[in-house]
């Protein structure tokens, strides 16, 4: 083969290899470092123990409004509020005292909360069941409702239907991302509307490609409006425009069930399912990073070993508070962690 097509060969290669690095983003040791990272926190601690009479069911939503109160969308004190008459959606001052809570009898399967920057509650029903879920719900902080995108109870693919959304998040302008879909027979794609819902666009399709999803745990924007997507069935942070343009894809954060992103772009992902099948030689916890570089800097780890929480340990939704602490919302263990910042 003559040299400048070798040469040309090399360089479609490396031009390959960077498009999956968004500017200014360094790229990452495919195995896990976590043994050798420093964990800048406390062991998590259980928060808000007890709260009218009631206990914390699954719960993998978890956020905080501009006032630091924490917001929390639970399960009905089990792992459904399909037969519960108890409202789901919980908020707690910064002590862990509940101020209120509404939503009773509206949802099926409470999967993600997040709070605008108007102080609104969004949330997210991931399943469908006797006319409730697979809706995206905005209310006002009262409990007031301003907007439901979906049909309640049906499951689709088209402009005004979901299958299994699991997250939402809010650009500054209003434009609206949910991450549509929950594994399984659902869908593997990021819908956006307008501010009043109107719907816009969607792209993805289940896959392992780049731009392409198998299970869009979670969602969150960094100061750049880049939309990070927790890919979780393949093991894999995807970072798109907010027109779906794709820019990046993280390994090394490991198996992402949930996302942060804070202050100065300082980036939280929570690993609740690696394990020997789903993700192998890379462990649980909490890695902290840079959403700027994509460097992994500090480690968390999962220590809960309860062989009854196989299947999702430790934390799945994550917000911090601004002091730094960690609020680790947990599905299998069924309450709230915090962990104090050292």
């Amino acid at each position: 083969m003559p040299k400048s097509r070798i040469n040309a060969g090399l360089l479609l290669s490396a031009i390959a290899a960077t498009a999956l690095l968004a500017p200014g983003i360094q790229a990452q040791s495919a195995a896990d470092t976590s043994a050798s990272l420093p964990n800048p926190y406390a062991a998590g601690e259980i928060w808000a123990k007890n709260f009218d009479g009631r206990t914390m069911g699954a719960v993998n939503a978890i956020a905080m409004d501009r006032s630091g109160n924490v917001w929390v969308f639970e399960r009905c004190g089990a792992n459904s509020c399909g037969d519960s008459n108890l409202a789901p959606i919980l908020e707690f001052d910064p002590s862990g005292k509940l101020v209120k809570s509404f939503g009773a009898g509206m949802f099926e399967f409470p999967h993600c909360i997040y709070v605008d920057k108007d102080g609104n509650i969004w949330v997210t029903d991931a399943n469908g069941k006797n006319g409730k879920g697979q809706q995206v719900v905005k209310f006002s902080p009262d409990g007031k409702v301003l907007l439901k995108l979906g049909k309640a109870g049906v499951a689709g693919d088209g402009p005004d239907t979901f299958n299994r959304p699991s997250a939402v998040v809010v650009a500054p302008n209003g434009d609206i991302f949910v991450a549509d879909g929950h594994g399984g027979n659902s869908n593997a794609r990021i819908v956006k509307f307008s501010k009043d819902g109107t719907f816009i666009k969607t792209w993805g399709k289940e896959g392992t490609a780049p731009g392409e999803i198998d299970e869009p745990h979670s969602i969150a924007m960094d100061s750049k409006g880049r939309l990070f997507v927790a890919d979780r069935g393949n093991s894999r942070i995807q970072i798109f425009n907010q027109d779906g343009k794709f820019l990046a894809e993280w390994k090394q954060f490991g198996r992402p069930s949930g996302i942060y992103i804070g202050k100065n772009d300082a980036l939280y992902v929570v690993d609740s399912e690696s394990d020997a099948t789903r993700n192998p030689g890379w462990k649980r916890g909490i890695r902290i990073g840079s959403a700027k570089t994509g460097k992994v800097t500090g480690f968390v780890p999962d220590t809960d070993t309860d062989p009854a929480h196989a299947s999702s340990s430790g934390a799945e939704g994550i917000v911090l508070d601004a002091q730094g602490n960690i609020y680790g919302a947990e599905v299998g263990p069924r309450d709230i962690k915090k962990y104090a910042k050292r």
